[in-house]
């Protein structure tokens, strides 16, 4: 899965960039594009480092880092969509990847604070 999960937030990251280069040439775009692709290239980046975290403690640190840039970029995507700045073609299927990615990030986040905080 882990390797998956690379891929998935690589493309992510290159279907935000394809997106961004879409948007109008215009100042409030351009502010948001500039957020966006920080936060969404973020999600790839630092899932490479949960995949090396040495601890539970340093997976779960991480881990939080990636969802909280993966919630952020959900929230561009939003404003992008309610903006009407691209047709809802283009921006659902990101939209739906940037919710599965948070939803899993979320998941995996429940699961490894429930195995930590398991009474011995």
């Amino acid at each position: 899965m882990k390797n998956d999960l690379k891929d998935r937030t690589k493309k992510f990251s290159l279907q935000i960039i394809n997106l961004i280069e879409l948007l109008p040439k215009n100042l409030a775009a351009s502010i948001i594009a500039k957020q966006l692709v920080r936060s969404a290239t973020s999600v790839g980046a630092n899932y490479r480092a949960v995949c090396r975290a040495r601890s539970d403690k340093e997976f779960i640190a991480k881990m939080n880092i990636v969802l909280e840039e993966a919630d952020e970029s959900y929230f561009w995507l939003e404003l992008i969509s309610e903006k009407n700045w691209l047709n809802k073609d283009i921006v659902f299927p990101i939209l739906k990847e940037s919710n599965e990615l948070t939803a899993i990030f979320v998941s995996t986040l429940k699961t490894i604070n429930a195995r930590v905080n398991k009474p011995s």
